[in-house]
Protein backbone atom coordinates (compact mmCIF):
# COMPACT_ATOMS: atom_id res chain seq x y z
CA UNK A 1 0.00 0.00 0.00
CA UNK A 2 1.08 3.39 -0.70
CA UNK A 3 2.11 5.40 2.06
CA UNK A 4 0.68 8.76 1.31
CA UNK A 5 1.12 12.28 3.03
CA UNK A 6 -2.39 12.75 3.97
CA UNK A 7 -1.63 8.90 5.89
CA UNK A 8 1.28 10.17 7.67
CA UNK A 9 -0.65 13.65 8.48
CA UNK A 10 -3.80 12.10 9.83
CA UNK A 11 -0.90 9.72 11.97
CA UNK A 12 0.90 12.68 13.19
CA UNK A 13 -2.28 14.09 14.55
CA UNK A 14 -3.64 11.19 16.27
CA UNK A 15 -0.51 10.11 18.15
CA UNK A 16 1.73 13.16 18.23
CA UNK A 17 4.73 11.83 16.93
CA UNK A 18 7.40 13.25 14.36
CA UNK A 19 6.82 12.82 10.77
CA UNK A 20 9.64 10.35 10.19
CA UNK A 21 8.39 7.93 12.75
CA UNK A 22 5.05 8.00 11.79
CA UNK A 23 6.56 7.51 8.24
CA UNK A 24 8.38 4.30 9.63
CA UNK A 25 5.89 3.02 11.06
CA UNK A 26 3.42 2.97 8.63
CA UNK A 27 5.49 1.02 6.49
CA UNK A 28 6.77 -1.51 9.02
CA UNK A 29 2.62 -1.98 9.14
CA UNK A 30 2.01 -1.76 5.08
CA UNK A 31 -0.24 1.11 5.57
CA UNK A 32 -2.53 0.25 8.15
CA UNK A 33 -2.81 3.18 10.41
CA UNK A 34 -4.37 1.10 13.37
CA UNK A 35 -1.51 -1.14 13.47
CA UNK A 36 0.98 1.41 13.54
CA UNK A 37 -0.71 3.20 16.43
CA UNK A 38 -0.65 -0.18 18.15
CA UNK A 39 3.18 -0.56 17.67
CA UNK A 40 3.71 3.07 18.57
CA UNK A 41 2.29 2.96 21.69
CA UNK A 42 3.84 -0.64 22.43
CA UNK A 43 7.27 1.68 21.34
CA UNK A 44 6.44 4.44 23.48
CA UNK A 45 5.69 2.60 26.77
CA UNK A 46 9.45 0.35 25.90
CA UNK A 47 10.76 4.21 25.81
CA UNK A 48 9.05 5.41 28.97
CA UNK A 49 10.27 2.42 30.88
CA UNK A 50 13.38 2.91 29.91
CA UNK A 51 13.70 6.65 31.19
CA UNK A 52 11.88 5.86 34.63
CA UNK A 53 14.82 5.71 36.78
CA UNK A 54 16.61 8.91 34.98
CA UNK A 55 15.89 11.73 37.93
CA UNK A 56 13.41 14.29 36.91
CA UNK A 57 13.91 17.80 39.74
CA UNK A 58 12.63 20.35 37.36
CA UNK A 59 8.36 20.69 36.29
CA UNK A 60 5.67 23.06 37.49
CA UNK A 61 3.24 23.29 40.54
CA UNK A 62 -0.25 23.57 39.68
CA UNK A 63 -3.29 24.80 41.58
CA UNK A 64 -7.13 24.26 40.34
CA UNK A 65 -10.03 25.14 42.74
CA UNK A 66 -13.76 24.92 42.17
CA UNK A 67 -15.97 27.36 40.93
CA UNK A 68 -17.26 27.99 44.03
CA UNK A 69 -14.24 28.47 45.88
CA UNK A 70 -14.58 25.50 48.39
CA UNK A 71 -12.54 22.90 46.89
CA UNK A 72 -8.94 22.91 45.24
CA UNK A 73 -6.19 20.65 44.50
CA UNK A 74 -2.00 21.40 44.31
CA UNK A 75 -0.39 18.98 42.44
CA UNK A 76 3.39 18.60 41.24
CA UNK A 77 4.42 17.11 37.96
CA UNK A 78 8.51 17.02 37.06
CA UNK A 79 10.39 16.74 34.26
CA UNK A 80 13.90 16.13 33.72
CA UNK A 81 14.63 19.73 32.41
CA UNK A 82 12.95 23.14 32.95
CA UNK A 83 12.60 23.03 28.58
CA UNK A 84 9.95 20.35 28.97
CA UNK A 85 8.08 22.40 31.81
CA UNK A 86 7.61 25.35 29.25
CA UNK A 87 6.33 22.93 26.68
CA UNK A 88 3.36 23.03 25.50
CA UNK A 89 2.29 19.46 25.69
CA UNK A 90 3.87 19.19 28.92
CA UNK A 91 1.64 22.27 30.15
CA UNK A 92 -1.12 20.65 28.77
CA UNK A 93 -1.05 17.66 30.39
CA UNK A 94 -0.31 19.43 33.81
CA UNK A 95 -3.68 21.30 33.14
CA UNK A 96 -5.69 18.52 32.23
CA UNK A 97 -4.31 16.45 35.24
CA UNK A 98 -5.16 19.14 37.75
CA UNK A 99 -8.87 19.73 36.32
CA UNK A 100 -9.41 15.59 36.54
CA UNK A 101 -7.67 15.04 40.23
CA UNK A 102 -10.08 18.60 41.37
CA UNK A 103 -12.80 16.54 40.31
CA UNK A 104 -12.27 12.79 40.91
CA UNK A 105 -10.80 13.38 44.42
CA UNK A 106 -8.47 10.29 44.05
CA UNK A 107 -7.38 8.85 47.78
CA UNK A 108 -3.79 8.33 46.37
CA UNK A 109 -1.38 8.24 44.05
CA UNK A 110 -1.88 5.15 42.66
CA UNK A 111 -5.35 5.59 42.02
CA UNK A 112 -4.34 9.33 40.61
CA UNK A 113 -2.63 7.19 37.96
CA UNK A 114 -5.73 5.16 37.04
CA UNK A 115 -7.87 8.27 36.34
CA UNK A 116 -9.10 8.20 33.10
CA UNK A 117 -8.16 11.28 31.50
CA UNK A 118 -8.94 12.60 27.83
CA UNK A 119 -11.84 11.72 25.73
CA UNK A 120 -10.59 8.37 24.45
CA UNK A 121 -10.69 7.18 28.10
CA UNK A 122 -7.04 6.79 28.52
CA UNK A 123 -5.57 6.80 32.59
CA UNK A 124 -3.15 9.46 33.49
CA UNK A 125 -0.04 6.72 33.46
CA UNK A 126 -1.11 6.21 29.84
CA UNK A 127 -0.94 9.01 28.90
CA UNK A 128 2.41 10.14 30.97
CA UNK A 129 4.13 7.08 29.24
CA UNK A 130 3.07 8.22 25.83
CA UNK A 131 4.54 11.99 26.82
CA UNK A 132 7.68 10.31 27.81
CA UNK A 133 7.70 8.59 24.38
CA UNK A 134 7.06 11.68 22.48
CA UNK A 135 9.27 14.46 24.71
CA UNK A 136 11.84 12.28 25.33
CA UNK A 137 12.39 12.75 29.22
CA UNK A 138 10.87 11.30 32.16
CA UNK A 139 8.16 12.75 33.40
CA UNK A 140 6.61 12.20 37.11
CA UNK A 141 3.63 12.57 38.80
CA UNK A 142 4.93 13.11 41.75
CA UNK A 143 2.40 14.37 44.86
CA UNK A 144 -0.69 16.23 45.50
CA UNK A 145 -2.74 17.63 48.14
CA UNK A 146 -6.74 17.98 48.02
CA UNK A 147 -8.43 20.81 50.17
CA UNK A 148 -11.54 21.35 50.80
CA UNK A 149 -14.24 23.36 53.16
CA UNK A 150 -17.66 23.60 53.91
CA UNK A 151 -18.13 27.18 55.26
CA UNK A 152 -14.78 28.55 55.34
CA UNK A 153 -12.79 29.98 52.14
CA UNK A 154 -9.22 28.53 50.50
CA UNK A 155 -6.47 31.15 49.37
CA UNK A 156 -4.04 29.96 47.02
CA UNK A 157 -0.85 31.38 45.81
CA UNK A 158 1.62 30.68 43.09
CA UNK A 159 5.42 32.14 42.75
CA UNK A 160 6.11 31.46 38.88
CA UNK A 161 5.87 27.70 38.35
CA UNK A 162 8.26 26.45 41.01
CA UNK A 163 6.00 27.19 44.48
CA UNK A 164 2.71 26.44 45.17
CA UNK A 165 0.23 27.03 48.68
CA UNK A 166 -3.01 26.70 49.63
CA UNK A 167 -4.38 27.74 53.04
CA UNK A 168 -7.53 27.20 54.35
CA UNK A 169 -9.60 29.19 56.91
CA UNK A 170 -12.62 29.82 58.26
CA UNK A 171 -14.92 32.97 57.69
CA UNK A 172 -14.93 35.04 54.49
CA UNK A 173 -11.91 37.53 53.93
CA UNK A 174 -10.98 36.65 50.69
CA UNK A 175 -7.79 38.79 50.67
CA UNK A 176 -6.48 37.87 53.98
CA UNK A 177 -6.73 34.40 52.93
CA UNK A 178 -4.57 35.24 49.24
CA UNK A 179 -2.46 37.18 51.90
CA UNK A 180 -1.51 33.97 54.14
CA UNK A 181 -1.26 31.78 50.83
CA UNK A 182 1.89 34.18 49.74
CA UNK A 183 3.13 34.44 53.62
CA UNK A 184 3.83 30.82 53.43
CA UNK A 185 5.46 30.60 50.32
CA UNK A 186 7.64 33.77 51.19
CA UNK A 187 8.18 32.25 55.03
CA UNK A 188 7.57 28.73 54.74
CA UNK A 189 6.49 27.53 58.53
CA UNK A 190 6.65 23.86 59.60
CA UNK A 191 2.82 23.62 60.96
CA UNK A 192 0.49 25.56 62.03
CA UNK A 193 1.22 26.76 66.06
CA UNK A 194 3.49 25.42 68.40
CA UNK A 195 1.05 22.70 69.52
CA UNK A 196 1.32 21.27 66.12
CA UNK A 197 4.94 20.88 65.86
CA UNK A 198 6.43 17.63 66.53
CA UNK A 199 8.41 16.44 70.25
CA UNK A 200 11.15 15.21 68.03
CA UNK A 201 11.81 18.05 66.04
CA UNK A 202 11.47 20.28 69.61
CA UNK A 203 13.39 17.91 71.74
CA UNK A 204 16.21 17.99 69.37
CA UNK A 205 16.48 21.63 69.25
CA UNK A 206 16.46 21.94 73.12
CA UNK A 207 19.57 19.58 72.93
CA UNK A 208 20.99 21.92 70.62
CA UNK A 209 20.55 25.21 72.57
CA UNK A 210 20.96 23.71 76.34
CA UNK A 211 24.56 22.97 75.01
CA UNK A 212 25.30 25.96 73.78
CA UNK A 213 23.68 27.96 76.62
CA UNK A 214 25.69 25.82 79.29
CA UNK A 215 29.11 26.90 77.42
CA UNK A 216 28.38 29.84 78.32
CA UNK A 217 29.12 29.41 81.95
CA UNK A 218 27.03 30.82 83.35
CA UNK A 219 24.31 29.52 86.64
CA UNK A 220 21.80 26.88 85.41
CA UNK A 221 18.89 29.05 86.17
CA UNK A 222 20.37 31.67 83.94
CA UNK A 223 21.01 28.94 81.54
CA UNK A 224 17.32 27.20 81.68
CA UNK A 225 15.96 30.97 81.20
CA UNK A 226 18.62 31.00 78.23
CA UNK A 227 17.40 27.70 76.73
CA UNK A 228 13.47 28.87 77.21
CA UNK A 229 13.93 31.92 75.69
CA UNK A 230 15.68 30.35 73.03
CA UNK A 231 13.33 27.77 72.23
CA UNK A 232 10.29 29.99 72.32
CA UNK A 233 12.02 32.15 69.39
CA UNK A 234 12.85 28.54 67.52
CA UNK A 235 8.80 28.18 67.74
CA UNK A 236 7.42 31.43 66.20
CA UNK A 237 10.38 31.22 63.93
CA UNK A 238 8.77 28.09 62.54
CA UNK A 239 5.04 27.88 63.53
CA UNK A 240 2.70 30.19 60.87
CA UNK A 241 0.83 31.88 64.02
CA UNK A 242 4.26 33.06 65.79
CA UNK A 243 5.85 34.41 62.21
CA UNK A 244 5.74 38.31 61.64
CA UNK A 245 2.84 38.94 59.06
CA UNK A 246 4.94 39.27 55.45
CA UNK A 247 3.63 42.24 54.43
CA UNK A 248 3.57 43.74 58.02
CA UNK A 249 6.46 42.96 60.06
CA UNK A 250 4.75 44.19 63.23
CA UNK A 251 2.13 42.15 63.61
CA UNK A 252 2.23 38.18 63.67
CA UNK A 253 -0.13 36.41 61.42
CA UNK A 254 -1.91 35.17 64.75
CA UNK A 255 -3.19 38.75 65.85
CA UNK A 256 -3.69 39.30 62.06
CA UNK A 257 -5.79 36.12 62.61
CA UNK A 258 -7.66 37.29 65.26
CA UNK A 259 -8.46 40.65 64.30
CA UNK A 260 -10.25 39.45 61.46
CA UNK A 261 -12.22 36.59 63.78
CA UNK A 262 -10.70 34.12 61.74
CA UNK A 263 -9.07 30.59 62.25
CA UNK A 264 -6.42 29.06 59.88
CA UNK A 265 -6.97 25.28 59.51
CA UNK A 266 -4.93 24.27 57.22
CA UNK A 267 -1.87 24.88 54.92
CA UNK A 268 0.12 23.10 52.01
CA UNK A 269 3.39 24.06 50.36
CA UNK A 270 4.97 22.40 47.16
CA UNK A 271 8.40 23.68 45.66
CA UNK A 272 9.65 21.92 42.55
CA UNK A 273 11.83 19.23 43.06
CA UNK A 274 12.20 19.59 47.14
CA UNK A 275 13.92 16.98 48.60
CA UNK A 276 15.06 15.45 45.04
CA UNK A 277 18.58 15.32 45.08
CA UNK A 278 19.67 16.79 41.43
CA UNK A 279 22.03 14.83 39.24
CA UNK A 280 25.07 17.28 38.13
CA UNK A 281 25.81 17.03 34.59
CA UNK A 282 28.77 18.23 33.16
CA UNK A 283 27.07 19.81 29.58
CA UNK A 284 30.37 19.55 27.73
CA UNK A 285 30.49 15.72 28.35
CA UNK A 286 27.41 15.12 27.55
CA UNK A 287 27.49 16.61 24.37
CA UNK A 288 30.32 14.62 23.42
CA UNK A 289 28.67 11.41 24.65
CA UNK A 290 25.94 12.38 21.97
CA UNK A 291 28.67 12.45 19.54
CA UNK A 292 30.53 9.46 20.17
CA UNK A 293 27.45 7.94 20.09
CA UNK A 294 25.98 8.93 16.61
Amino acid sequence: MAITAALVKELRERTGSGMMECKKALVATNGDIEVAIDEMRKSGLAKADKKSDRIAAEGVVAIEISADGKQAVMLEINSETDFVAKAEDFIAFVSNVSKKVLAAQPADLEALMALPVNDAGETVEVVRQALVAKIGENIKVRRFALMATDDGIIGSYRHGDRIGTMVKMTGNDVALAKDLAMHVAANRPQAISAADLSADLLEKERDIVATQAKESGKPDAIVEKMVEGRMSKFVNEISLMGQPFVKDPDVTVEQLVKKANATVEAFEFFEVGEGIEKAVDNFAEEVMAQVKGN
